[in-house]
């Protein structure tokens, strides 16, 4: 391609948006990232607003919601690599759907395969578009998603427990140590990320309500209107200092309680 390469990226987490980033940079400098953005919302505004970039690096977790809400709202004609931590059971439609899908964390091999397939597809024809299903891989989402955990091995000093999904109020990270605290206030230990956690559990019951936080509806014992249009939540079993509900949160929290 003889023109500079724009590029849109499109991921809630910080730190993973800053590492594909500089990864980037680094296997691409001549390559311009037009625009980095967190939530659907924002990605629609803009993609209204400005020409099509070359290339989307797209999460399917955002933070307002699945990115598969952008296809609806605006017309993408853009070249597009899913960026995820769902396992083997969307691989497939990934595959067939998308120039490339990335799994986190992030590998620099990998990201560096899923560029040359996309300079690859570019250089075929000026005139080719490539249109993919994104209903399809949506579809295996939800059906991959009907499997989902129900239970850990929690090691213990000298044994192994069983730890009931449905006995858990809340998992908690902190210090790069995740814990699931039961509605009967017991603490354990997981060996899983709030991230691996989140892919695993039935979304209709688990809330990622912050980057620190992984809540089960059932623990939520009132929610509270905050200022500038956050929510406080106040859990059953208590938790520890003040949890809040960001703005661009509080719509999708407030209809995922149910209402």
């Amino acid at each position: 391609m003889n023109k500079p390469v724009n590029i849109l990226l499109i991921e809630d987490e910080d730190y993973n948006l800053r590492l594909l980033e500089d990864m980037i940079r680094k296997l691409r400098p001549g390559w311009k990232v037009s625009g980095t953005f967190e939530s659907v919302k924002r990605s629609v505004e803009w993609l209204k607003q400005h020409p099509q970039p070359d290339l989307i690096f797209m999460d399917i977790q955002l933070a307002d919601g699945l990115c598969f809400a952008i296809f609806e709202q605006v017309e993408v004609s853009s070249m597009v690599i899913f960026t995820t931590a769902y396992d083997n059971y969307a691989i497939q439609a990934f595959k067939v759907n998308s120039i490339d899908y990335l799994l986190k964390p992030f590998r620099e091999k990998e990201l560096e395969d899923a560029i040359l397939k996309f300079e690859n597809f570019t250089g075929l024809t000026a005139d080719m578009h490539y249109i993919p299903d994104y209903q399809e891989i949506l579809d295996a989402i939800r059906k991959g998603q009907k499997k989902f955990r129900r239970r850990f091995l929690v090691s213990k000093v000298d044994a192994y427990i069983r730890l009931e999904v449905s006995d858990i109020a809340y998992f908690h990270n902190e210090n790069r140590i995740t814990t699931a605290v039961t509605f009967n206030k017991h603490t354990h230990i997981l060996d899983f990320s709030l991230d691996a956690l989140e892919e695993q559990l039935d979304p209709d019951e688990f809330y990622r309500a912050n980057r620190q936080l992984l809540l089960n509806a059932k623990a939520v014992d009132r929610v509270e209107n905050h200022f500038g249009g956050r929510l406080k939540l106040r859990l059953n079993p208590p938790f520890s200092g003040d949890l809040m509900v960001s703005r661009l949160k509080a719509i999708n929290f407030r209809q995922w309680m149910g209402d």
